[in-house]
């Protein structure tokens, strides 16, 4: 047994033991589910009419210690389905679970007990309370979550805890979270005035302003730049689309309860589009090609729309409403490894831009559950094979990820890691050998036969908002010259110097530099300290002796000292980084 699998046994135990305490500190609360998660743990707890806060924690989480000093144990046995309901008769959430299992054909469950406290559980778990050092773990927060995440369910309440391997992971980690809420995204997107969300419009659909739409299409012109290079092709698609679509695609099945309806006034159904693929099928499909046609290439940037549950909405990360630089290659099987690796092309020219580096995992299907998927093992094992190739080819620092497929075929998602050390999923390559089939798309090879073609889907940011919030985050604001929305501000000392500021931005503006002028009845000071909380990369101060020079005064971001430089110099320096994206 490796160490992450270790670890994820400590985290499920250690929820137990969160349950343990609860039942002595609360004996009418009843238990949902306990699983072990990234970083730590949960359990959905009912408390019945107690009301709990942050603030009790620390007497569950001292409560959760003394059973561990105690060694408490944990240990395994089973009940045959009709005993295990009898133990449930008082306990309303294990009953409904073990009712599920018993429908599903079970008929003998597993038990652990640690203390005076029975869960019903597979396990594994820890052997005794020894086995946690002290100080690995703690009790963060509470949150609301709905039971088996259905809004029509009672709401319980969610404690969440940390856990790792010991007291120093766990201060690391601690350390990085304190890093984290100084990045946040959502609060630094108002300071930057990025974007903003509004009640009327609705959760989860964010309204981007001037300097945020700015970014995204600075970012949206690079990836065109690396695609068009490359042989893509601009198109364009509506936002809605009959469900016949979606049925035929396989879309409908898999994400009907995420779609946003629509009914027309004669009675016929459309769905906002999740996902932009079905749609470039049809676009292949308009007319008949000849495989000296193929590769067809399409490129994309364009909205989705998919009904997130509100608990699940958080800033950028996860919202309703979103864009992806979606592109779509139709091509023969033989040549689906060369657009791969053009598109790994893309993909190594893009983040390195960033600072980021990349490692990729292999997203497999899941063997035991073929029903999860459509198409035949022949055509997977065909598409997994070449990837694996792939993956040869480029010597790339890879790791498997068995059940990470989409449901039409594998791929390879490309992982990158943030300046605090969180890891990302970021862009993905999928090879498809079965929408192709659905819609019966082809091409006319050689010997004048119809020959199945393959498709491949690849989104470099992915989605526009989430790649923006990890950006943000990753550079806590402090973009690169050329993707600040304002490269330069110019501070006027005071109103004699106003006008000669305007002539320079205007200077700087025909050169193709952002400029704005704070012209605010403040002190330098003051001014300075804002442009810094705006993380502009350059602050140009504007006294008389700039007015009477040719040189220009410049303090960088995050520097507290100025430098003197020529204008042509400046105006250069700023061209240049913006240009080869420095």
């Amino acid at each position: 047994m490796d160490r992450t699998e270790q670890l994820e046994i400590k985290r499920h135990s250690l929820a137990h033991l969160l349950a343990a305490a609860v039942s002595q500190l609360y004996p009418d609360a009843q238990f949902a589910i306990g699983p072990a998660v990234d970083n730590g743990f949960y359990y959905d707890i009912d408390f019945a009419d107690k009301k709990i806060s942050e603030t009790d924690l620390a007497a569950l989480e001292e409560k959760m210690n003394e059973l561990i000093a105690q060694d408490v144990t944990f240990v395994r046995s089973e009940k045959n389905i009709d005993e295990a309901l009898t133990w449930a008769a008082d306990k309303p959430y294990k009953q409904e679970i073990l009712q599920d299992l018993k429908a599903q054909g079970e008929t003998t469950v597993s038990f652990y007990q640690c203390g005076d406290f029975v869960d019903l559980c597979t396990g594994p778990h820890i052997k005794s309370g020894k086995e946690i050092k002290l100080g690995s773990f703690k009790l963060q927060r509470l949150a609301g979550a709905y039971w088996r995440a259905d809004e029509k369910n009672k709401m319980l309440t969610r404690v969440y805890g940390l856990a790792f391997e010991d007291r120093k992971a766990l201060a690391g980690y601690l350390v990085m979270l304190a890093e984290a809420e100084k990045r946040d995204h959502k609060k630094l997107g108002k300071e930057l005035d990025l974007f903003a969300f509004s009640d009327l419009v609705g959760s989860g659909l964010p309204l981007w302003t001037p300097k945020g739409t700015l970014m995204r299409n600075l970012l949206d012109d690079f990836v065109w730049e690396l695609r068009r290079a490359r042989g893509y092709e601009k198109v364009e698609i509506p936002h809605i689309t009959k469900k016949e679509l979606y049925e035929t695609s396989g879309h409908w099945d898999k994400f009907k309860e995420e779609l946003f309806r629509i009914t027309t006034r004669e009675g016929h159904e459309f769905a906002m589009k999740p996902m932009n693929c079905p749609h470039h099928t049809q676009i292949y499909a308009r007319r008949q090609w000849s495989y000296r046609d193929l590769p067809q290439r399409y490129a994309n940037t364009t909205a989705c729309y998919r009904d997130e549950q509100s608990g699940e909405l958080s800033g950028l990360s996860r919202v309703r409403a979103f864009a992806q630089d979606d592109g779509h290659v139709f091509c023969r099987m033989n040549q689906a490894k060369e657009e791969f690796l053009r598109i790994w092309e893309i993909i190594h020219e893009f983040y390195p831009t960033f600072g980021f580096s990349l490692r990729v995992r292999l997203s497999t299907h899941d063997q035991k559950h073929p029903e999860k998927y459509l198409g035949g093992a022949e055509n997977w094992d065909k598409a997994e094979t070449m990837l694996k190739e792939i993956l040869a080819t480029k010597q790339a620092d890879w790791f498997d990820g068995v059940g990470e497929a989409a449901f039409y075929g594998p791929k390879l998602d490309f992982m990158v890691k943030d300046a605090i050390g969180r890891e990302w999923q970021v862009a993905t390559i999928q090879l498809d050998m079965n929408m192709p089939e659905r819609f019966d798309l082809f091409c006319i090879n050689e010997t004048g036969e119809k020959e199945r073609i393959v498709m491949i889907h690849a989104a470099i940011m992915g989605s526009i908002e989430r790649f923006m919030s990890i950006l943000i985050e990753h550079t806590a604001g402090n973009f690169p010259v050329w993707l600040a929305p304002v490269q330069v501000k110019l501070i006027a000392v005071g109103k004699d110097h106003i006008e000669y500021c305007h002539k320079l931005a205007g200077e700087l503006n025909l050169a193709g530099i952002r400029t704005e002028i704070d012209e605010a009845d403040e002190t330098v000071g003051n001014k300075i300290r804002q442009a810094a909380v705006e993380k502009v990369p350059y602050m140009l101060v504007i006294g008389d002796k700039e007015v009477n020079s040719e040189n220009l005064m410049v303090r960088d971001r995050g520097s507290r000292e100025t430098r003197e430089i020529g204008r042509e110099e400046f105006i250069a320096e700023v061209i240049r980084k913006s240009k080869t994206r420095e």
